[in-house]
């Protein structure tokens, strides 16, 4: 696969219908937590109370001040890391989602799984086609590195979760399928984390075939256009 073509000017601009897609977005979900706000502070529940106002902070603030992050992350990958975050910490621990809903857990370990995966694809293909970097690295490579990327972090996450529970007393790592203890749910999360990374790294690998066959991954190279501060441009 050939680098792209080197783009006339370093615009990292997003679309604007996916900026705007962006702040519709987290105007809801702001909404949707600033209505929880009022209700865990009229029943005093202070510590879900300051969980709701980071999550507010955490989401909207990078949407509303793009400029002010100390390092550039497109919009699209933006988008995507606030969905998970509201899911995970705000429908899923605030508003009891993994307790009223025993398949939201696993439902978002595989999406998971997917999205790291996905990332790790991403910074690869990233490194592959920077032209400070001299290298050119196989499919297969790839795919392994970003099967590996998102097994690894979401190892990574169920060490962040037994942690949280044994020293701060939370309940991250839910009781399942008859089993107190919370191992069992670790190790579903983790074979649907590995699941969710084999996929896209079947997907990725098969891409960067038809791509460099056929010289055809133009959406990567609409990618690497718009956001050409990445690749070093």
């Amino acid at each position: 696969m050939t680098g792209p073509a080197r783009p006339a000017a370093a615009d990292n601009r997003p679309d604007p219908l996916v900026r705007r897609l962006h702040l519709i977005i987290v105007a809801v979900m702001e909404f949707m937590m600033a209505g929880e706000l009022v209700a865990l502070a009229v029943d005093r529940q202070f510590m879900g109370l300051f969980l709701v106002l980071m999550l507010m902070a955490v989401i909207g603030v990078p949407a509303l001040f793009p400029g002010k992050l100390p390092v550039f992350i497109p919009v699209e990958i933006q988008i995507f890391t606030v969905l998970f975050i509201f899911a995970t910490l705000f429908l899923g621990e605030v508003r009891d989602y993994y307790e009223r809903f025993w398949w939201w857990d696993l439902a978002l370990h595989t999406s998971s799984g997917v999205l790291l995966g996905m990332l790790g694809f991403l910074f690869v293909y990233l490194v592959n086609e920077n032209e400070l970097v001299d290298v050119t690295m196989k499919p297969s490579f790839v795919a392994l590195f970003a099967f590996f990327f998102g097994v690894g972090i979401g190892a990574l996450w169920e060490i962040v979760e037994f942690s949280a529970d044994q020293l701060l007393g939370m309940n991250m790592q839910k009781p399942m399928l008859g089993d107190p203890s919370g191992l069992t749910d670790t190790m579903w999360d983790l074979i649907v984390d590995t699941l969710g990374s084999a996929v896209i790294a079947l997907a990725g690998w098969r891409y960067m075939h038809r791509a460099r066959r056929d010289r055809t991954d133009f959406w990567l190279r609409r990618f690497v256009r718009r956001y050409p501060r990445l690749f070093g441009y």
